[in-house]
């Protein structure tokens, strides 16, 4: 249990990426439970890149809520955009390609939302990290797509793996382009009444 003495308070993560549990657990988070959430995270049309990730970090949080009322509960989404372009996290190899070679040599956003919800108040925070992709020649493009790395991946590609040769510049938080912001994650579960184990 997560929590002031005396409260009790259980913590669930509404989210079944192994890179958020592994980003909690680097700072003392351990979730009572995984519940994750059954969301549409389709973009609206015309929503912008930083809009449908807070959108969608409450929505996840908001469908765990609603059954873990005595919870504090943690929604959490990840949006890579080329300015208004949304890139996906892509479901086969030449939409990856595509997602790769749109940010080769570019820079690019990485959208983090955040909510926590507990006690019927709910806490929502946006971070945005700047990200700088060098140029990829063909053979560094073929072996990534290669390695598998991309799939699964918002913008298809992870940071904190082979990727990070492709990266000339992180302005802001390295932690959300790996799925979670740490710091403004640690401050909303603290809000909630949360304390990391020690």
């Amino acid at each position: 249990m997560n929590g002031r003495p005396g409260t009790a308070r259980r913590f669930v993560l509404a989210s079944r990426s192994p890179r958020r549990l592994a980003l909690l657990a680097q700072i003392g988070f351990a979730p009572d439970e995984i519940a994750p959430a059954d969301v549409d995270e389709t973009a609206r049309p015309g929503e912008l890149p930083r809009a449908l990730a807070v959108r969608l970090a409450r929505a996840k949080a908001g469908a765990v809520a609603a059954s873990h009322a005595d919870a504090v509960v943690l929604g959490a989404d990840t949006v890579v955009a080329c300015g208004r372009l949304i890139l996906p996290a892509p479901a086969d190899r030449e939409a990856a390609r595509r997602c790769l070679e749109r940010l080769s040599g570019r820079r690019h956003m990485v959208h983090g939302g955040l909510c926590v919800i507990a006690a019927g108040t709910r806490w929502t925070r946006h971070v945005a990290t700047r990200v700088a992709f060098k140029r990829l020649s063909a053979q560094e493009l073929a072996r990534y797509l290669a390695s598998g790395e991309w799939c699964g991946k918002a913008g298809g590609y992870a940071i904190q793996g082979r990727a990070a040769a492709f990266v000339a510049l992180v302005n802001g938080s390295c932690s959300n382009v790996v799925g979670l912001p740490l710091r403004e994650t640690a401050q909303l579960l603290a809000g909630a009444g949360l304390r990391p184990s020690s």
